[in-house]
């Protein structure tokens, strides 16, 4: 039973690739499948059309996925607007009675259903001149991808889109907790309320764990080691529940 094989199906954020989990592999537990989901529009898969909403990302990440989602146990993990999508893709199987994650990683984001404040500055609607000015404050994009024309014009449309799917998602107003657990990863210097981060309790009827970082928004890159080690230890402990109930749920 201790080597039973678990699949990590990991979401990107904003302007990410499923690059920025390649770090992971030599740290995760040998039997922790590692599956960085590429999105429309980066990588791979460059030359695909950008998505117009969450909704078009979800239905378009379950069918790259949906024929891995009945074997291994799995879990999800989303940064930022990955998270949204994690979310919103949990909900979805669960909708078609399908086989469920054993639990998930929310990462950087608030509950979806708590308002943002009033006064937070929507980045989609900036000129593309004071939109780049905010990305490099946020910081995960490296600097020099705006210092060339070429990467800048596929860099730009790529986040200007992820930003307007991830500022405009609204989630229903009933809220459905989900039937396992739930991990919530955040930095200290994050631009997230209390109380959209203690949220994020009403999505579970078990347990909601919250962890805090060093550092803002990016933290995940900054702190990859801690991260990944909260996942092992998770994954560790789910691993001890008997097969029959996890291939239940």
């Amino acid at each position: 039973m201790s080597h039973r094989r678990w699949n990590l199906y990991c979401f990107p954020y904003a302007g990410g690739s499923s690059a920025i989990y390649s770090g992971w592999k030599k740290q995760l537990d040998k039997d922790i499948e590692l599956v960085a989901v590429e999105l429309a529009g980066r990588g791979k898969r460059i030359y695909e059309p950008l998505y117009n909403s969450i909704d078009e990302a979800v239905e378009d990440v379950y069918k790259v996925l949906k024929n891995d989602l009945n074997g291994s146990p799995f879990g999800f993990f989303g940064h930022s607007m990955g998270g949204i999508i994690a979310f919103e893709l949990a909900h979805k199987l669960r909708k078609m009675n399908l086989k469920q994650p054993n639990v998930i990683f929310f990462s950087g984001r608030g509950a979806p259903h708590v308002p943002k404040s009033d006064d937070k500055e929507i980045y989609h609607k900036l000129p593309d001149d004071k939109f780049r000015e905010k990305i490099l404050d946020l910081g995960g994009t490296p600097k020099e991808f705006f210092e060339h024309p070429e990467l800048l014009e596929v860099l730009l449309p790529m986040l200007k889109s992820d930003f307007k799917i991830a500022e405009t998602f609204s989630s229903s107003a009933e809220i459905t907790p989900f039937d396992y657990d739930i991990n919530v990863l955040i930095g200290k210097e994050e631009d997230v309320t209390a109380e959209q981060m203690h949220g994020w309790k009403e999505h579970t009827s078990r347990i909601c764990t919250m962890y805090y970082f060093e550092g803002g928004h990016f933290f995940i890159n900054e702190e990859m080691e801690k991260v990944v080690d909260i996942v092992n230890n998770t994954v560790k402990q789910l691993k001890k529940v008997p097969r029959s109930q996890l291939f239940q749920r």
